[in-house]
This record gives C-alpha cells, sequence and structure tokens, in this order.
C-alpha cells in the first residue's frame, strides 16, 4: 500500500510539472486574414449574384402576384362567389409558391456557401497550422472573440497573411 502511494504521488509530481510549463498563445485576427483572402473575396462574389439573381426570381413572382391580386380585389364585386372562391385558392397557391420559392433559395445558398467557402476555410486552417508548429504555439485564439478578457502575447496574424500570400 505504501508503495502504491508513492507511486500516485511520483505520477502527480511529473503531471504537476508538465502542466506547469509555459505554454505559448498566439491570436489571430480570423477575420481580416479570411477578407484579405482572394478566394474569399471571389466566393463572396459568386454567392452575391447567386442570391441577387435568386432574389430577382422571386420579387418578380411576387410582384406578378401582387398584380393579379389587386386585380381580384377590383373585380370581386362582378364575380360569383365560386370565382372569387377559386381566385382566392389560386391567391393562396402562389403565395405558397412563393414561400417555397424563398426556402429553396435559402437550402441552395447555404449549399453554395458550404461549397464556396470549404476550401478557403481549409487553406486557412493549414496556413494556421503551420505557423503554429514553425513558431511553436500550443494555441491560437481568435482575437475577434469577446471571450478575451485580456488580450497579450504574439500575434499570428503576420505570419498567417504571409504564409496565404496576401496583405
Amino acid at each position: 500500500m505504501k508503495k502504491l502511494s508513492v507511486l500516485f504521488a511520483a505520477v502527480m509530481m511529473v503531471v504537476s510539472v508538465g502542466m506547469a510549463k509555459a505554454q505559448k498563445i498566439a491570436t489571430l485576427d480570423v477575420m481580416g486574414v479570411l477578407n484579405a483572402m482572394p478566394e474569399k473575396k471571389k466566393a463572396d462574389a459568386d454567392l452575391k449574384t447567386f442570391l441577387d439573381t435568386k432574389q430577382a426570381e422571386i420579387k418578380k413572382k411576387a410582384d406578378a402576384a401582387q398584380t393579379k391580386y389587386q386585380q381580384y380585389q377590383t373585380e370581386a364585386p362582378k364575380k360569383t362567389a365560386d370565382e372569387n372562391k377559386a381566385r382566392e385558392e389560386e391567391m393562396k397557391k402562389l403565395a405558397e409558391e412563393i414561400q417555397q420559392m424563398q426556402d429553396k433559395a435559402q437550402k441552395d445558398l447555404q449549399a453554395k456557401q458550404d461549397v464556396a467557402f470549404g476550401p478557403v476555410e481549409k487553406k486557412l486552417n493549414e496556413a494556421v497550422e503551420k505557423v503554429a508548429k514553425a513558431n511553436g504555439y500550443d494555441y491560437i485564439m481568435d482575437a475577434n472573440s469577446t471571450a478575451f478578457l485580456y488580450k497579450a502575447g504574439p500575434d499570428a496574424t503576420p505570419a498567417v497573411k504571409k504564409e496565404l500570400g496576401v496583405q
């Protein structure tokens, strides 16, 4: 039993010494680096074009529905109850189609974002890993995080930008 206590004490001492070792921590302006990358700028532009196109399609359909609704409103007193009910059903169907278009556009945009930003994120992560290993950093934290109460120590942003070849 005494040997077990001595062994446990020795293990705890080794673990404590290992934990007491100073760790090198750096910060990184992730958004600053991303916004400087040409790949991200191109992806943003492509996604904006895609989104503008989808919004134009939805607006065109919504404008057509609005025009039809106004027409039905002005003609309603002159139509039979059955015709007005059929028109009301048609307007409900148009509203559902517009909602479906919006939902599909949102899903398509999310899929395009995943495809467009995947390689950018991978490239950034590889550069961060290279810089961390080259400079002996144990941790690199996002400098934009609100979790920081105090920011000091080296800033890895210039080294990551250099690794990526961006300004």
